[in-house]
């Protein structure tokens, strides 16, 4: 299972500049693209000494949660057809494609976004991506209720998950496991409320936990999450400060991006004209910085934060110029697949089904 999808992600991180190594990390778990846009971002920050502007806080914010959804959503969409729910998998693409839609309107692109920036974002909401999200946070909840008529009290559901799958709370943290495969056994740790970033800190939820440590336990910490994270969305959407959504250091920030503040990229065109008649060192200082990268100081760094599978973090090492000397990301799916042998062993191979889906693994973020 583990090397048949190695893409060299980490080692192509280092031929290239810090920002354009955000166009590699996004496509390692390509379910969670915006998590490792953050976490790579972050890491980066940390060495700049560089803090992203509030509202740019937000919007990662808005994203991740938004990202967290819609990876949960394929998790039970895949895993209820692999157990015979195809209804299951008709309603959770269904509401996914609801997320990707927002995605593109943001982005311009439905997956592997390269949005998120060391700094901050590449530019702000387009108008009307409030007025779209909050339709589908206010919608959403009734369609969470659906997924557990079908599901929660369907007899073939639990005989197929209650009892199957089992990771005690002790096996799950001497093997390094995170996120709902934790905390379905009964460990409330979510470093959303363990070292708050992005400010998630000024955001009510609750850390969704079991304590039986099977399937179903992971199915239902699951779709509480769900629940949690369109919470936090309606939050983020009442209380999205105003302002820039990049530092204003022109160390790091293309000129484009200072000079027309809240008014986003859209008429950037306009400024490199305007730049190219009147500031040949503008111009010079743009393009330096679109094509070599800006430095970052000597160091190295961990940061992680909390994806859809867990613990995704990004350890840099840089020597103090234009690109990193070393990228390499934790990612929980590999973690989280060594117990896989454990919730297994003695059981049948129907269970072997079951118990993998409920890892919900991502075999990009694994052979990156």
């Amino acid at each position: 299972m583990i090397g048949y999808l190695h893409t060299g992600i980490e080692k192509n991180t280092e031929v290239r500049n810090w920002t354009q190594g955000v166009t590699f990390v996004t496509r390692a778990d390509y379910l969670a693209s915006f998590f490792n846009e953050a976490a790579y971002c972050m890491s980066v920050e940390r060495l700049l000494g560089a803090t992203p502007p509030p509202r740019a806080q937000a919007i990662r914010v808005l994203l991740m949660e938004l990202n967290r959804i819609a990876s949960h959503l394929v998790w039970l969409a895949t895993g209820g057809m692999e157990l015979g729910a195809l209804s299951m998998m008709l309603y959770g693409f269904r509401e996914r494609e609801q997320i990707l839609d927002i995605f593109e309107f943001i982005t311009g692109l439905r997956m592997n976004h390269a949005f998120i920036r060391p700094g901050g974002l590449s530019t702000d909401l387009p108008d009307g991506t409030l007025e779209k999200v909050k339709a589908f946070v206010d919608a959403f909840p009734a369609k969470v209720d659906e997924y557990e008529e079908l599901l929660t009290e369907n007899q073939i559901w639990i005989d197929r998950n209650r009892g199957v799958g089992i990771l005690e709370a002790d096996v799950a943290l001497g093997l390094g496991v995170t996120g709902p495969l934790l905390r379905a056994a009964g460990v409330p740790h979510d470093l959303r409320k363990q070292t708050p970033y992005s400010g998630y800190e000024k955001y009510d939820f609750d850390v969704a936990t079991k304590t039986a440590g099977d399937c179903e336990a992971r199915y239902l910490v699951r779709v509480k999450e769900m629940r949690e994270s369109t919470k936090i969305v309606g939050q983020v959407i009442e209380s999205l400060p105003d302002g820039p959504v990049m530092v204003e250091d022109r160390k790091i920030a293309w000129p484009a991006q200072l000079a027309l503040g809240e008014g986003g990229l859209g008429n950037a065109p306009e400024y490199i004209r305007k730049i190219m008649g009147e500031s040949m060192e503008a111009l010079i200082h743009h393009f330096k910085l679109v094509t070599e990268g800006f430095n970052v100081p000597a160091g190295e760094v961990y940061v992680p934060l909390e994806s859809p599978r867990g613990e995704l973090g990004y350890h840099i090492v840089s020597t103090g110029g234009t690109k990193p000397w070393r990228v390499h990301g934790r990612d929980p799916s590999f973690v989280n697949l060594q117990a896989m042998p454990h919730m297994v062993r003695g059981r049948l191979i129907a269970d072997v089904i079951a118990s993998v889906a409920s890892i919900d693994p991502v075999m990009g973020g694994v052979d990156r």
